[in-house]
């Protein structure tokens, strides 16, 4: 078994790169808005099924402005295939409204102003920030907390200690690509049932 954190990451980011060196965003998208309201849409629901219901949802609606003036009972009938509907549909209207009045229409750049808009918390403005506006970050979802787990590259105890750690393992200039192959890695060889820890090329290197 590899000792060592910074040795066990060294792999898991050699792994990665052999994996999927050029990752591409899984949730269909045209610009930061549209990534916006996909990424909230996202949240407990696959990205297939986001990828599904969106292009209904963008010919509905496909900037701050149009998506403003929509009645939030349109936008949950598009949505509901998400789960949620009824909380993620008034999120991206009132979100919407505040782009459309404050920012000109425009998403902002920054943590502060991201997460005080209504459905976006510190990991969906993460993943703006750095997909977005390559704004170093290190957003953690499900696969990534449990893969830094299975891994011994954090202790799992919370998402924030996950986010720390992975930070102060990786280069910051490496982040954004990371946070991608994590992801992809997960859905693909290191699954939560497919992989026992000692499946996935990534479980055989460390733990041999």
């Amino acid at each position: 078994m590899v000792r060592g954190k910074h040795k066990r990451a060294a792999i898991v980011a050699e792994e990665l790169d052999k994996f999927l060196p050029d990752p591409r965003i899984p949730l269909e998208h045209r610009d930061p808005y549209t990534m916006l309201v996909a990424v909230v849409l996202s949240a407990q629901c696959t990205d297939l099924r986001v990828n599904a219901v969106t292009p209904a949802l963008f010919a509905l609606a496909d900037n701050p402005f149009d998506m403003a003036r929509q009645p939030v009972e349109a936008i949950r009938e598009i949505v509901r295939p998400c789960g949620l509907s009824e909380r993620k549909a008034a999120a991206i209207r009132d979100l919407s409204e505040i782009l459309a009045e404050k920012y000109g229409g425009k998403v902002p750049s920054s943590f502060e102003a991201l997460e005080a808009l209504p459905g976006v918390g510190h990991k969906t403005a993460s993943v703006i920030m750095v997909q977005c506006f390559g704004t170093p970050a290190f957003p953690v979802d499900t696969h990534i907390h449990r893969l830094a787990k299975r891994w011994k590259l954090s202790d799992g105890s919370s998402v924030e200690h996950t986010e720390r750690d992975l930070k102060g393992l990786f280069p910051e200039k490496d982040w954004g690509r990371l946070h991608l192959q994590f992801i992809h890695y997960g859905r693909a060889l290191c699954t939560a049932r497919g992989c026992d820890g000692t499946v996935c090329p990534i479980c055989r290197r460390l733990n041999t």
